[in-house]
């Protein structure tokens, strides 16, 4: 009996943990989207941030974040965008696309927790948020072309 009690007190936490993981993303979608520069190709698994409750939370409160992932948000219109780090916990490049994928601004290494308005300067359908200083390591530029069936491209 002694043994079940201390097996269940090992696993409920664990499986506590994985729920908590679960529910941060259960309303996202997972898919691939690739960065094409001048001189390469860089793929992300992204979650798509598809309605207002998922574009809210964006990455507030994870952790970590492997460096071949990222979240897409895509909107129904193009808009001016306004993004902020509050609650979130790392460093992040913040791409803004226009309707056909291409980029039209870019904000390195948004620090955490920081409550500065990071804007797209002028209207954008979608927003790519990476970890901070990929965009620097992979050479990516204004200009450069996110592949995805969202950009019909």
């Amino acid at each position: 009996m002694l043994r079940l009690v201390l097996v269940a007190l090992i696993i409920l936490p664990l499986a506590a943990c994985k729920d908590k993981q679960l529910a941060q993303g259960d309303d996202l979608n997972l898919d691939v989207l690739t960065i094409i520069t001048k001189s390469d190709k860089h793929s992300f698994n992204v979650e798509l941030a598809l309605d207002i409750k998922a574009q809210g939370r964006g990455l507030m409160g994870r952790e970590s974040m492997a460096e071949d992932a990222g979240m897409l948000f895509y909107f129904q219109e193009r808009a001016e965008r306004n993004f902020w780090m509050k609650n979130t916990l790392i460093p992040l490049d913040i791409m803004f696309l226009n309707t056909d994928g291409t980029i039209h601004h870019i904000y390195e290494q948004a620090m955490p927790h920081d409550l500065t308005r990071i804007t797209s300067n002028g209207p954008v359908r979608a927003v790519l948020e990476i970890n901070g200083g990929l965009v620097r390591k992979h050479g990516i530029q204004k200009g450069d072309v996110v592949k995805h069936p969202f950009f019909s491209n």
